[in-house]
């Protein structure tokens, strides 16, 4: 397999409409998509952003109306045949056989595109199911079932995995085991396109992500630097009050917390890019910091505050 200068997926002014008896219904308005080689790449949206549109129109089951596409460099769909069979997909929920096993069914898969055996196996230990790959498919939990489209995705040994909303419908442990899966395939060479509302399982496995709302990208980059740095810090000490003090006339901005704990002293939230002067002012003092930690934006605040921007604008128009 040759070596992809540039992203495995690509899109460009990519622009979805749908006639509607009201006029025109936009679902992608002029997308810029850009997903690198490696690791799990989130692609996240409201119910609604285009999410789901714009992966049917990169598999060729969906025109676009005006844009470019490209998978590993070529142009899709005039060159999908030649690389679709780098490309595993779960977008809707594939037709297993409810009486013959989960192995049972990958074999047919995998010899009916030509796969060898082997596959079958490697694809049912990295989605976790060997012990259970022997029992029949309608016993199946709901996370069991995601599990097993997963592994049939991975019988061609695809460059770039594509999931539309695999956690959609599970409970709890479902989702913990598919996620468990996502994050083993992104550490793994295999490229992860994860489309996903559920934000707070998403940051567990992003490395990346792209956010988007009616249409558009809103936000792209790695998980880390969109969050940023941490600028606020929780402190506990034994004076609050004494330090709350230290700390202003040093010029920082501190808040007292409330906190149930109190035997251990009270709570500051101090804002600083610079948790070591917090520690240097009170410990010059007398007052001892027993805890220091950094509070981090978290995927799903920032998602929600970029795409209520983003319904205001619309709202606006």
């Amino acid at each position: 397999m040759s070596t992809l200068s540039g992203p495995v997926v690509e899109t460009t002014g990519l622009r979805k409409e749908y006639p509607t008896r009201r006029g025109t219904r936009v679902a992608v308005a002029g997308l810029d998509l850009a997903v690198e080689a490696g690791g799990v790449h989130g692609f996240l949206g409201p119910n609604g952003s285009g999410k789901t549109t714009t992966i049917r129109m990169l598999l060729g089951l969906a025109r676009a109306t005006s844009g470019t596409m490209r998978l590993f460099g070529e142009p899709v769909p005039e060159r999908l045949p030649q690389v679709v069979g780098r490309v595993g997909a779960v977008v809707e929920s594939p037709k297993f056989s409810p009486n013959i096993s989960g192995r049972r069914n990958l074999l047919l898969l995998s010899r009916s595109i030509g796969a060898p055996d082997t596959r079958v196996d490697a694809a049912i230990e990295t989605v976790g199911l060997t012990g259970r790959d022997g029992d029949r498919y309608k016993t199946y939990s709901l996370g069991m079932k995601q599990r097993l489209a997963i592994a049939a995705t991975l019988l061609k040994d695809p460059a770039l995995l594509i999931l539309d909303e695999p956690t959609n419908g599970l409970d709890p442990a479902g989702i913990r085991e598919v996620r468990d899966t996502i994050r083993a395939l992104g550490e793994a060479d295999t490229t992860v396109l994860l489309s996903s509302h559920i934000l707070a399982e998403v940051q567990q496995v992003c490395t990346a992500a792209t956010i988007i709302g009616h249409g558009k990208v809103l936000a792209s980059g790695r998980v880390d630097q969109l969050l940023g740095a941490a600028t606020s810090h929780r402190v506990r000490c034994t004076d609050a009050a004494a330090a709350a003090g230290v700390l202003r006339t040093a010029g920082l901005t501190v808040h007292l917390e409330d906190d149930a704990d109190h035997a251990h002293g009270a709570v500051l939230a101090v804002e600083t890019d610079d948790p070591a002067a917090i520690t240097r002012l009170l410990a010059a003092r007398d007052i001892w910091v027993s805890e220091l930690i950094p509070s981090r934006q978290d995927l799903e605040s920032y998602f929600l505050s970029l795409t209520a921007d983003a319904d205001d604008e619309e709202a606006g128009r």
